[in-house]
């Protein structure tokens, strides 16, 4: 979205592109990216970089593995897939940090990314020391309390480093959300499925940790939702959308892991190949099996239907990252009013997706 907001051009009324074309777009574009006039070092490093960064574009269609730090809003720690946003000259913002003048915090946490702190903290409470337990009850609630992923501290930090205009991308609840800064405050590109008819409606203004911003033309004009019913609606479907990717990523990495210690001594190659067919076969079979059961654990209760776990819009609930809602609860309640006359229909009745 960036790159086409500023650099990539798509043919006239193009309306539909496919995941292949994009990737399609955006390494012909790195390709053309290339500096003309550098040392044969720094040439060097570059293609480096760039055939680094070609192996792993594909994982743009699912997501990135980035790890933040709680120190500073452009702290990350360094993946394979930090040299994208380098090597396009994208900057990558976060908000989740630490205030300096919770010294106790500030303490428990210190310069552990997120991945480190959990593992730090699992590893306090199963500790002797009274202060390590003691830390690690600080550094959990820490994470608790900030599961929206974005701090106020992180709030204002981000508001002084991004510039006026500037064109970054946001990391929060595992999601990248394009955003940018107009007259002093910022906004993120709203990209839900539910707002897919809004025309009108274009950026979010981000204000406060809650996710309770305004809507926003293209020229930044307030510009409330036509129509809070659909768009509520179109969320959900995105929510459904988004878990059972998630259900597809995570049989895509279980395929990746082979157990080939269970694989005997002195097999032939067409024995391996057909060992390796099955367990194939088998792990296919129960991808469709686990994605009917989602669908059927769609629950049917006095407030509608409730999916009992959400990835993307909302967030994946597990140890990878604290759970958080995005919609306030004066939000929540204003989007399921025009629902109370449908409830007593959904009441008696339930509908496998």
């Amino acid at each position: 979205n960036i790159l086409l907001l500023s650099q990539i051009k798509l043919p006239p009324m193009m309306e539909i592109i496919t995941a292949e074309q994009l990737m399609e777009y955006l390494g012909d574009y790195i390709l053309d990216a290339k500096p003309k006039e550098i040392s044969e070092i720094q040439r060097l490093n570059y293609e480096q970089n760039m055939s680094d960064a070609m192996a792993i574009l594909h994982k743009l269609q699912t997501g990135l593995d980035v790890n933040v730090k709680f120190t500073g809003v452009r702290v990350f720690e360094y993946t394979p897939e930090c040299i994208v946003f380098d090597l396009l000259d994208i900057p990558l913002y976060h908000g989740w940090l630490v205030d300096p003048q919770v010294a106790d915090i500030v303490k428990a946490v210190g310069n552990c990314s997120y991945n480190q702190l959990v593992e730090k903290i699992i590893s306090c409470k199963q500790s002797d020391n009274s202060e390590l337990v003691s830390e690690g009850f600080v550094a959990e609630q820490f994470l608790n309390n900030t599961a929206t992923q974005l701090t106020y501290h992180g709030l204002c930090e981000l508001t002084s480093a991004v510039q006026e205009g500037e064109l970054c991308v946001f990391f929060r609840n595992n999601h990248f959300s394009t955003m940018t800064k107009y007259k002093g405050q910022l906004y993120l590109l709203v990209t839900d499925q539910g707002f897919l008819t809004e025309e009108k409606v274009v950026w979010e203004s981000l204000h406060n940790v809650d996710g309770d911003g305004n809507f926003c033309d293209s020229e930044f004009h307030l510009r409330p939702p036509s129509d809070p019913e659909t768009v509520y609606r179109g969320q959900q479907d995105q929510i459904d959308q988004d878990y059972l990717m998630a259900l597809s990523l995570q049989q895509e990495q279980q395929n990746q892991e082979i157990n080939w210690e269970q694989i005997p001594e002195g097999i032939s190659d067409l024995e391996l190949a057909k060992k390796l067919q099955e367990e194939e076969d088998r792990r296919a079979s129960q991808y469709y099996q686990e994605q009917e059961q989602a669908a059927a654990q769609y629950i049917c209760s006095s407030a509608g239907f409730i999916p009992y776990a959400i990835f993307s819009t909302q967030q994946v609930q597990g140890a990878a990252s604290p759970a958080s809602t995005r919609q306030s609860g004066s939000n929540e309640r204003k989007r399921k009013e025009p629902r109370e006359k449908e409830r007593e229909k959904e009441k008696n009745s339930c509908v496998l997706l």
